[in-house]
């Protein structure tokens, strides 16, 4: 195995070649081209200060897919107490920032860094990237949220916050209910948390995550904003205060 440096060319090794931990190159940028190619050859960018990019492709990979979403009966409660408003791309640059100040278990600082946030600005500007913000059904306020990208019938999950309990997960299963209605194969979760294995994520070798992969992208990119998608029948006694994302 070799850990490979990215020059100009926007372009990844095979991920099969990645070391144990799932480290495959380092160097490179992140234009939207670069980031793109990353997340379609199943690998995506995780660094902290003071380091280089880096670029990784995990063995095995955590994938949650739609039609095998858990929800316990604590979330399911949430859910049907309608205490949430759930819509798609109204802020994608509040929720991922609050994403990078989310205090983590473990985590000294975060990866999210200003770089980072541009970056995946850009992929949003763009149609690439999306957000699903959890909204307090009283005060209007942003409690939660979750960012990702989209490509072929992938999401790719790459992180979530939340101010009020329940927020994240009700949103993260909102999001999973729409994205089983418009196809998804499945939400790439990347790193195998407790919150995600408790909503029904697997783990998979990267042989077959790569496989699925393959399957999703053979679908049409939904580029462009999904404030368009309507929310309303997101959860199903959830309706009175899903609202629809044109309102």
């Amino acid at each position: 195995m070799a850990i490979y440096r990215l020059f100009d060319d926007p372009v990844f090794p095979d991920p099969a070649e990645a070391e144990a931990d799932g480290l495959l190159a380092v160097g490179g940028d992140l234009s939207p081209l670069r980031l793109v190619n990353a997340y379609a050859a199943g690998v995506f960018p995780w660094y902290g200060q003071e380091s280089p990019i880096l670029w990784w492709s995990p063995d095995p990979r955590p994938i949650l897919e739609p039609a095998r979403l858990h929800v316990p009966k604590s979330l399911r409660r949430t859910l049907n107490a309608n205490r949430f408003r759930f819509t798609f791309d109204r802020d994608f640059g509040a929720v991922i920032r609050a994403c990078a100040e989310q205090p983590r278990p473990g985590q000294d600082g975060t990866w999210i860094l200003p770089e980072m946030i541009e970056a995946y600005e850009r992929l949003h500007v763009l149609g690439f990237a999306h957000s699903l913000e959890a909204r307090d059904g009283e005060g209007g306020d942003l409690v939660g949220g979750i960012y990702g990208l989209a490509l072929g019938r992938a999401f790719f999950g790459e992180s979530m916050f939340h101010t009020v309990s329940g927020a994240s997960q009700a949103g993260l299963a909102v999001l999973m209910r729409h994205l089983g209605e418009r196809g998804y194969h499945f939400l790439d979760c990347q790193q195998a948390t407790p919150h995600v294995l408790r909503l029904g994520a697997r783990e998979v070798s990267r042989r077959e995550f790569l496989r699925r992969l393959n399957l999703a992208l053979r679908q049409p990119t939904e580029q462009g904003p999904w404030t368009g998608h309507d929310l309303s029948g997101a959860w199903s006694n959830g309706r009175s205060q899903a609202e629809s994302a044109q309102s």
